[in-house]
């Protein structure tokens, strides 16, 4: 089983919703409700990661916070000590 720890705790997540919508609603209904759950938690975080790594780049620098463009600061690099 190759789940990492917050797919892990996304299904329990999901699952414990899937039981507490059982006594309101049909428990077909319920797993419906659970999978689209699933789903859509899972896309949105896919997404996200996608967008935080094409934010990113190629890292962000430690002194200032800039993003690193061709392994080089554009705030940090440029400046020279006189």
């Amino acid at each position: 089983m190759g789940f990492e720890r917050r797919e892990i705790l996304l299904i329990l997540g999901v699952f414990f919703l899937m039981i507490g919508l059982l006594p309101f609603i049909a428990p077909v209904y319920s797993v419906i409700v659970a999978v689209v759950t699933y789903f859509g938690i899972h896309m949105f975080v896919k997404h996200r990661k996608k967008q935080i790594q094409k934010a990113v780049g190629e890292g962000v620098c430690v002194v200032c916070g800039a993003r690193i463009n061709q392994n080089k600061c554009p705030n940090c690099d440029g400046v020279k000590d006189i």
